[in-house]
């Protein structure tokens, strides 16, 4: 890995108030479709997967947000 993409990767940008409401709206909406996840599907690894693939993609598109729009580190 090159130097500047573990500083960027491993740094705590603390995020700007706008940043800070799309984290909540990825996080509501994910919400929502953990729900459908949780009522339409039969307890199984594979529903299991699901939600840990949901947490995932949240954490990344999160992730996305902070480290390519620094707020103040």
């Amino acid at each position: 890995m090159e130097a500047d993409r573990i500083e960027n990767n491993f740094t705590y940008y603390k995020p700007t108030e706008g940043q800070a409401v799309r984290y909540v709206h990825i996080r509501d909406h994910a919400k929502v479709f953990a729900y459908v996840i949780e009522n339409a599907c039969p307890d199984s690894r594979e529903k299991s997967l699901a939600m840990t693939k949901l947490e995932e993609a949240v954490m990344w598109a999160n992730a996305a947000i902070a480290r390519n729009e620094k707020g103040e580190a």
